[in-house]
């Protein structure tokens, strides 16, 4: 995720005037690609900082999986067995550690860019050009779309007691689980409690980050702190309020989701305000509203659009972690997580049926990570033509210029003969 951002925004600190001048005067590309690493390092920051944070509370699932020893699962058990002192204590470490790792990667960008933004000396990161479209997202979404029509077309919920755990075969491409009931059937009926959820939660990040990023001075300790709640401890809070559904897990991750987009909306907003064109359309007198809607939205949106894009195989599998630790859709919902949980213990004696889901969601985050560069579609190879057809072609085309440089020199002669 970190690489894709930082891919998005090289192109523009490739293209700034300095860069541009470091290379005519004969300075080195490695160190021209050192500056601009410096250059774009500061918006990534923050989202760094949340990682850290990120990665200690949301490995719940990894650890509850493998019985690890760590911070997230303590938590976990604490909250499920009441256990106020120990849940208040790790909540508070979390906290901690949201904090101390979001002053540093404060401090770490000031050093790298603050004499810059003081004296609003900066370039936009605009893209000099705009991305490579690739057909790879149709691809992989046709894959999908079509495991997803053909699960569409069985039954999920029948039963067969005398085809438990088959192998893929004809009648069954994907299996059967524990019950006897068809993978494939499934697998494509849940795609609407995972997809769809997973594009309504994201889009919904996607509006509180960029709303709360405009206003960094409210929502950076908000976001701080809220990030240091992974998302199965808010699922524990949500469900303590408005009890245990399918609404649980969206609630939940959407009340953590939109954390990271903030950050990167703050970031690219307090770069943005540094840049020297912005200066001179302030000095020509354009008010905060103008500069606001043609200047720092068009300059930020597209690449937190592109952030959240990227989020979205996240948002879906912190969706089925959440459903797969019981916290979500209950059975015989055919939830992807709810399947990953459901045929664990048949993991080793019928692995298709959770590798069938978990394929599911690779490829769903398949389709959002190759879309980020824009879609394409696939170009059609031209039939290719005989030699003959060939030759007349070419001898039409001269024959058509031929008659086309004639007619100004005889339009000329009549004029002249008038």
């Amino acid at each position: 995720l970190l690489g894709r951002l930082l891919d998005d925004m090289l192109p523009g600190a490739f293209a700034e005037p300095w860069a541009l001048a470091a290379a005519a005067r004969g300075v080195p590309g490695r160190g021209v690609a050192r500056q601009a690493l410096r250059r774009c390092v500061p918006g990534l920051l923050p989202n760094t900082g949340l990682f850290v944070v990120g990665l200690t509370g949301g490995a719940v699932a990894v650890e509850q999986v493998f019985d690890i020893p760590g911070l997230g699962r303590l938590t976990l058990q604490a909250a499920v067995a009441q256990d106020l002192p120990v849940l208040q204590a790790g909540t508070l470490v979390l906290v901690l550690l949201a904090a101390v790792a979001s002053g540093v990667a404060r401090l770490a960008a000031r050093l790298l860019v603050g004499p810059a933004l003081r004296d609003g000396a900066l370039s936009s990161l605009h893209r000099p050009t705009p991305t490579r479209p690739s057909t790879l997202p149709l691809l992989y979404g046709g894959l999908l779309l079509g495991v997803v029509a053909l699960g569409l077309a069985r039954d999920p919920v029948a039963l067969d007691t005398t085809a438990r755990l088959q192998s893929p075969s004809w009648a069954y491409p994907f299996g059967t689980d524990a019950l006897g009931r068809d993978v494939l059937a499934r697998v494509g009926h849940g795609a609407w409690d995972t997809l769809a959820l997973a594009v309504a939660v994201s889009a919904a990040a996607l509006v509180m980050g960029v709303v709360l990023g405009l206003l960094p001075r409210f929502s950076g300790p908000l976001a701080d702190t809220v990030n240091a709640v992974p998302p199965v401890l808010a699922a524990l809070l949500v469900t303590g309020v408005a009890g245990s559904g399918a609404s649980t897990p969206a609630l939940s991750v959407t009340a953590v989701a939109w954390a990271p987009l903030a950050a990167h909306t703050s970031a690219l907003l307090q770069q943005e305000r540094a840049t020297t064109h912005l200066t001179a359309t302030r000095a020509l007198g354009a008010g905060p509203l103008y500069l606001l809607g043609h200047e720092l939205l068009p300059a930020v949106l597209p690449p937190v659009v592109r952030h959240s894009l990227l989020r979205l195989p996240g948002v879906a599998l912190a969706l089925a972690a959440l459903g797969f630790l019981g916290l979500g859709a209950q059975p015989p919902s055919p939830e992807w997580g709810l399947l990953l949980s459901e045929n664990q213990p048949y993991a080793e004696r019928a692995p298709w049926a959770v590798l069938a889901p978990a394929a599911a969601l690779a490829l769903l985050g398949a389709v959002a990570v190759t879309a980020g560069g824009g879609v394409r579609r696939p170009r059609l190879p031209r039939p290719r033509r005989s030699g003959r057809a060939v030759f007349e072609g070419e001898m039409r085309a001269e024959r058509d210029q031929r008659s086309d440089e004639s007619e100004p020199v005889a339009a000329s002669s009549v004029e002249a003969k008038s």
